[in-house]
């Protein structure tokens, strides 16, 4: 089970954090990756992280977004600086045993946490 939260309504230039908690004694194992969807829009990806701690963030998020772990916490977490209207939607987290960008490689996904950056 994964429980994401730390979303909210900011003023563009703001920051959040964005954390996902991992329930499961072996949910935790695998790779972990956040997601945006805007209204209307497809699920995209935002960032991708390995247990050992490697990471993979989109080209457009990169110097904004940064994915971390606690794996003794079994959270992920979504640093998001720079906040834009741009970045509005649902945050996911999900899970999945293949290191990928797309949404449909994740098996498991947490129920999403809305971000609303005004401009």
């Amino acid at each position: 089970q994964l429980q994401a939260s730390g979303g909210g309504l900011v003023q563009a230039g703001d920051s959040l954090r964005l954390s996902c908690a991992a329930s499961g004694c072996t949910s935790f194992d695998y790779n972990m990756g956040w997601f945006c969807q805007a209204s209307g829009k497809e699920r995209e990806f935002v960032a991708a992280i390995r247990r050992t701690g490697f990471t993979n963030t989109a080209d457009s998020l990169k110097g904004r977004f940064t994915i971390s772990r606690d794996n003794a916490k079994n959270t992920v977490y979504l640093q998001m600086n720079s906040l834009n209207a741009e970045d509005t939607g649902v945050y996911y987290c999900a899970i999945s045993t293949m290191w990928s960008t797309q949404s449909t490689r994740y098996n498991y996904w947490g129920q999403g946490t809305q971000v609303t950056v005004s401009s």
